[in-house]
């Protein structure tokens, strides 16, 4: 669970500039994270904007490859007095219909979503030994300010 909480703990709030090392930060723990699950390749883009991850296990080229898309941004964690822990020190809570649950920011949107993705790549690798179609992932920062770079990213990243 340590590593696995260190991007809730990263204040990867995309729309206020005081966190812009935060983004670059969390970016490249997105890297690392994905390298760990089992991508071949895994780069880091700077942007107008905040960085994008792109990673890839391409195990054959003649398969099939899905893209998994998401985002390690969050919204600002104000008002901060109605969070009953900080917000970004993921801490585990008893719910009454739904069991344990972590509680930090960015855990449903969209953090703890991309270690699904990535811990699924790295159990199916390791239980496997390999996966059965290729994967890409494309990983941004800024969705939740409306993907200013997104454009701008697609129409180059094909010229490399």
């Amino acid at each position: 669970m340590l590593f696995r909480s260190q991007l809730l703990k990263i204040p990867s709030v995309s729309a206020r500039n005081e966190h812009r090392a935060d983004m670059s930060t969390c970016a490249e723990a997105v890297k690392e994270h994905l390298l760990k699950a089992g991508a071949d390749k895994a780069v880091v883009y700077t942007t107008a904007g905040h960085p994008i991850v792109y990673a890839e296990k391409i195990i054959d080229a003649s398969l099939p490859t899905i893209l998994v898309y998401g985002h390690y941004d969050v919204q600002p964690a104000d008002p901060l007095e109605l969070w009953k822990s900080p917000p970004f020190e993921p801490s585990i809570e008893e719910e009454k219909d739904n069991g344990q649950i972590v509680v930090a920011r960015g855990a449903q949107d969209n953090k703890g979503q991309l270690m699904t993705f990535f811990e699924a790549v790295r159990a199916w690798i390791e239980v496997t030994g390999k996966l059965p179609i290729n994967v890409s992932f494309m990983i941004e920062g800024e969705e939740e300010c409306g993907s200013p770079s997104l454009p701008e990213f697609f129409r180059t990243s094909g010229n490399e």
